[in-house]
């Protein structure tokens, strides 16, 4: 069965973006997974068509309506098995290791916020898993949307030509990427490193390993274990 997309979005005009392009693209033509955007606004049941309202409390913006966004969750399919998801910056950072576990199961229900956030109700009613994309604010959840579906659909079976491109990247064992190099042989004074073109198989992959642990500990320390800090 193929992945399934639904975003619940202001701005469905949006989509698919580049989404559209490249492997997603071609993988959309194909049918391996489906993306259905969903008008929050459709919702909305005055003559205006009133999608949020100032925040209780008092305090700067808008804030969307339980209601309204409730409903149109349900109507997404919020029974369906598929994950909620709600694009938050305060939202638990998205890892390879969700982004695989999304990648496992049969689609998601992504809620693109706008303004200044979601009524708490209706996350706790409908359960929506807040995800962040990064510590920084954007002007809605479009974008980070587009980014999570692109970071799953990538490794959906027969997406990528190569089966093993999507597990020898960053993250996927826990430590950024190694360098990469290609011809010409030298190129501005700067040559690739012998032992890549050695053709001695286990002395190139010790020799990725340990750039790819350099590179960790010097650019993302947090992603190793202590003790590997120390050697």
């Amino acid at each position: 069965m193929a992945f399934r997309a639904t975003v619940l979005t202001l701005y469905p005009e949006m989509f698919p973006g580049f989404l559209g392009q490249s492997l997603s693209g071609k993988a959309l033509a194909r049918g391996d997974w489906t993306l259905d955007c969903v008008q929050i606004r459709d919702f909305a049941t005055d003559r205006h068509r009133t999608v949020d309202d100032t925040p209780a409390g008092g305090g700067a913006g808008m804030v969307l309506k339980p209601d309204v966004l409730a409903r149109a969750i349900d109507h997404a399919g919020a029974d369906d098995g598929r994950p909620r998801l709600l694009m938050s910056p305060r939202g638990k950072p998205l890892t390879q290791a969700r982004v695989r576990e999304l990648a496992a199961g049969p689609g998601a229900v992504v809620v693109c916020g706008r303004f200044e956030g979601v009524d708490q109700r209706v996350i706790d009613g409908r359960h929506l898993e807040e995800v962040s994309i990064g510590d920084y604010i954007l002007s809605g959840g479009e974008p980070a949307a587009m980014i999570l579906i692109d970071a799953v659909v990538r490794i959906l079976p027969g997406v990528m030509g190569n089966a093993l491109s999507g597990t020898h990247e960053s993250f996927e064992d826990g430590l950024l990427e190694h360098p990469h190099y290609t011809r010409p042989q030298v190129w501005e004074g700067r040559e690739i490193p012998a032992v890549l073109t050695s053709g001695h198989h286990g002395e190139i992959e010790k020799w990725r390993r340990a750039e790819a642990e350099r590179l960790t500990r010097e650019r993302r320390p947090d992603l190793l274990p202590p003790q590997a800090l120390t050697k």
